[in-house]
C-alpha cells in the first residue's frame, strides 16, 4: 500500500489531492517553487520541499529536482495532478526506475495516447468513433491532396499539441496553405514538434467527454459526460455534467463503448475520452490520461471520489465500484475563476485583499486562494473553481446564479462578472450552445462596447 504521496503540483489541484490523501490517512509532501512558498496547499502538507525557482522549467518540471524530493522524504508515490508532468512519459517512467509509484497510466499509454495521430488509430481500432481525416502527418505537398479526399472545411491540428496552439482553419483551398504552415510553425514553437494532421471542420458540434477509470486488469468503468463547449480559444470557461444535449440512451451507449475500449487497452487510472457531437453523432479528437479539471462535477453527479479511484488503482486495490452500481444523480455546473480581467482576459496577477467563498447545500469551491494570498505572475491564471449541483439543471442554474452573487474576491479582477451575465442568458439557460458559442457572444459585447 501506499504509505506517503509527493503532489508534484500547485495551486487548487494540489489541495485537492492533499484532501483525498489526508482522508485515506496517508501522508503528504507538497513541493512548490520559491513564488509559492505560502501557498495553502504547502501550509497544509505534512512535509514541504522547494523544488526551485519561479519558473515551472526549473521547478514543477524539474523532474530531477521531484525525484530527489521523493527520496528526501521518503515519498514512495507521486500524484501530478493536470498539467505540468501529468502526462509526461519519461516522468513516469524515471518515477518507475526509482521503484516510486506514479499515480496514472503507464508510460505506455501515455505516449500511445499523447500523439495525436497514434491516439486516432487506437481509437479506430477500438472501435471508438473517430472525425474523417488524415491517416498519418500532414505535409505541405500532400496537404491538398488529403484535404480535397475529406472536404472543405479541414482543421489542421499539431500532433503533440492541445490548448489551441497549433490549430487552423481552411475553409477553401486558397487558406490551406498558409493554414498548415501556421499551425506547423506553430507547432514547432509550442511543442518542439511541427507535425500536425488534418481533420473535417465540423460546423457547430459540441465538445463531450467521458470520464472513465480503469485498474490495470482489464476493468473499467465511466462515469457518464461532461459537455465543455463553452470554450475561448480553445480553453474550458464553464462545463456540465450532464450534458444538455444528450438522452439517457445516448449517454450510456457512449459511455459504454469508451469502457469497453478501456477494458481491451487494459487502461490504469482516471482518464478521459473526448468528442465533438454533431446532428447525434460522437467523433473522437483525443483522449486526456489524467485527472481533469472539471472532475468534480461528475464526483457530484455519481458521489464517487476520482482521487481515491486513482490512489486505489494506483495501490493494487482496484476499483471501488462496478459499472451497474454507478448512478447518476441531479445535474452539475463548473465555472472557472481565473485572475484575468473578465472583458479582455488580460492576467490579473497580485494580492487577494478579501476573499469570501459561497455556501449553502449543493455547493463546492476548490481553490487554494484566501485572503492576503499573493497570486504569482508565472503560472496558469486559475484561482478556483466553482462547482454547483442540484437535482435538475434548473435547480442547478438557479443555486449558481445564488452562489455568483456571494462569491467575492477583492484586490484583482477575475472572471466572475462573466459568469454572472451568462447565467442569464437565454442560450445558456436553454443549453442551447456549441463550441463557438461563447467566443461570438464575447465578440458581440465587446463591439456593443
Amino acid at each position: 500500500m501506499i504509505s506517503k504521496i509527493l503532489i508534484a503540483n500547485r495551486g487548487e489541484i494540489a489541495l485537492r489531492v492533499l484532501r483525498a490523501c489526508k482522508e485515506l490517512g496517508i501522508a503528504t509532501v507538497a513541493v512548490h517553487s520559491t513564488a509559492d512558498a505560502n501557498a495553502m496547499h504547502v501550509r497544509l502538507a505534512d512535509e514541504s520541499v522547494c523544488i526551485g525557482p519561479p519558473p515551472s522549467r526549473d521547478s514543477y518540471l524539474n523532474i530531477h529536482q521531484i525525484v530527489a524530493a521523493c527520496e528526501i522524504t521518503g515519498a514512495d508515490a507521486v500524484h501530478p495532478g493536470y498539467g505540468f508532468l501529468s502526462e509526461n512519459a519519461k516522468f513516469a517512467d524515471i518515477l518507475d526506475a526509482h521503484g516510486i509509484t506514479f499515480i496514472g497510466p503507464t508510460a505506455e499509454h501515455i505516449r500511445l495516447m499523447g500523439d495525436k495521430i497514434t491516439a486516432k488509430k487506437t481509437a479506430v481500432e477500438l472501435g471508438i468513433p473517430v472525425v474523417p481525416g488524415s491517416d498519418g502527418e500532414v505535409l505541405p505537398e500532400n496537404a491538398l491532396e488529403i484535404a480535397r479526399e475529406i472536404g472543405f472545411p479541414v482543421l489542421i491540428k499539431a500532433t503533440a499539441g492541445g490548448g489551441g496552439r497549433g490549430m487552423k482553419v481552411a475553409r477553401t483551398e486558397a487558406e490551406l496553405e498558409e493554414a498548415v504552415s501556421t499551425a506547423r510553425s506553430e507547432a514547432l514553437a509550442a511543442f518542439g514538434n511541427d507535425a500536425v494532421y488534418m481533420e473535417k471542420y465540423l460546423g457547430k458540434p459540441r465538445h463531450i467527454e467521458v470520464q472513465i477509470v480503469g485498474d490495470g486488469a482489464g476493468n473499467a468503468i465511466h462515469l457518464g459526460e461532461r459537455d465543455c463547449s463553452l470554450q475561448r480559444r480553445h480553453q474550458k470557461v464553464w462545463e456540465e455534467a450532464n450534458s444538455p444535449a444528450l438522452n439517457v440512451e445516448q449517454r450510456m451507449k457512449i459511455g459504454e463503448i469508451c469502457a469497453s475500449a478501456m477494458r481491451k487497452m487494459k487502461y490504469r487510472g482516471a482518464g478521459t475520452i473526448e468528442f465533438l457531437y454533431e446532428n447525434g453523432e460522437f467523433y473522437f479528437i483525443e483522449m486526456n490520461t489524467r485527472l481533469q479539471v472539471e472532475h468534480p462535477i461528475t464526483e457530484a453527479i455519481t458521489n464517487i471520489d476520482l482521487v481515491h479511484e486513482q490512489i486505489r488503482v494506483a495501490s493494487g486495490s482496484g476499483l471501488s465500484v462496478t459499472q451497474d452500481e454507478i448512478t447518476f444523480s441531479g445535474h452539475a455546473i463548473e465555472c472557472r475563476i481565473n485572475a484575468e480581467d473578465p472583458r479582455t482576459f488580460v492576467p490579473s496577477p497580485g494580492t487577494i485583499t478579501h476573499f469570501h467563498a459561497p455556501g449553502g447545500l449543493g455547493v463546492r469551491v476548490d481553490s487554494g486562494a484566501y485572503a492576503g494570498y499573493k497570486i504569482p505572475p508565472y503560472y496558469d491564471s486559475l484561482i478556483g473553481k466553482l462547482i454547483v449541483h442540484g437535482r435538475t439543471r434548473t435547480e442547478c442554474m438557479m443555486r449558481l446564479r445564488r452562489v455568483l452573487d456571494e462569491f467575492v474576491v477583492d484586490g484583482i479582477k477575475t472572471t466572475l462578472p462573466l459568469f454572472q451575465d451568462l447565467v442569464s442568458n437565454e442560450d445558456i439557460l436553454n443549453g442551447d450552445y456549441d463550441i463557438h458559442w461563447l467566443e461570438k457572444y464575447l465578440a458581440a459585447e465587446k463591439a456593443d462596447g
